[in-house]
């Protein structure tokens, strides 16, 4: 039991920094709370978390299968080195330059907001991997085995955390503008260097057999 709250709160908290950042998801989210009130803000908020356990079933999933095919396994890793430099950099440069704070312009009725969020949280395509780069380190530190208790913590503690965010942006926007470029900078840094210690701890698995 104690390790499935250590991996709940290290899955919660690496989700939410990874949506405190402003983009398509949290900006609209606070879009259609002005334009179409805070339920509807809601909804639209349940239909990104929706999609997002789905994707974080996906990226399990993907590391289960690496894992128990090892043949495969160093060549990926190779290729995971990529990934992990890749987002590195990526939100290392998204934390130095000046975040846009306008949200995008989407049209959103009442009827399908909850298919909106749905959808645009689908073409997220950084989700999968990202969420692949976690179970992989947490499997290394020894939180998380491929078993259903686990594998639910994992997932249901990855939409929970985009949707506590989400919610903060929809109820409170106007609060944490003038905050945003801090919360932004700092989360960002914070996820560069994890996909730095989660290059490292790649590198490691490939010379250290």
């Amino acid at each position: 039991m104690q390790h499935l709250l250590l991996l709940f709160f290290a899955t919660f908290s690496a989700a939410a920094m990874a949506t405190v950042p402003p983009g398509l998801l949290n900006m609209n989210a606070a879009k259609v709370s002005v334009e179409k009130g805070k339920l509807n803000g809601v909804i639209f908020s349940l239909g990104v978390s929706t999609m997002i356990l789905i994707q974080a079933y996906i990226a399990v999933m993907i590391s289960k299968f690496l894992y128990r095919n090892p043949e495969v396994i160093e060549w990926l890793l190779k290729v995971a080195l990529g990934v992990f430099a890749f987002f590195a950099t990526y939100f290392f440069i998204a934390a130095r330059r000046t975040v846009e704070k306008t949200p995008k312009k989407i049209r959103i009725s009442k009827r399908n907001s909850y298919l909106k969020g749905f959808l645009l949280a689908a073409v997220n395509l950084l989700t999968i991997p990202y969420y692949s780069g976690l179970n992989a380190m947490w499997n290394a530190s020894g939180w998380i085995k491929f078993e259903l208790t686990d594998i639910l913590t994992f997932v249901l503690a990855a939409g929970l955390g985009t949707f506590s965010v989400l919610y903060l942006y929809v109820f409170y926007f106007n609060k944490l503008e003038k905050r945003t470029d801090g919360f932004s900078k700092n989360s960002n840094y914070i996820l560069s260097v994890l996909m730095v210690v989660l290059f490292a701890i790649t590198i490691f698995r490939i010379f250290y057999k």
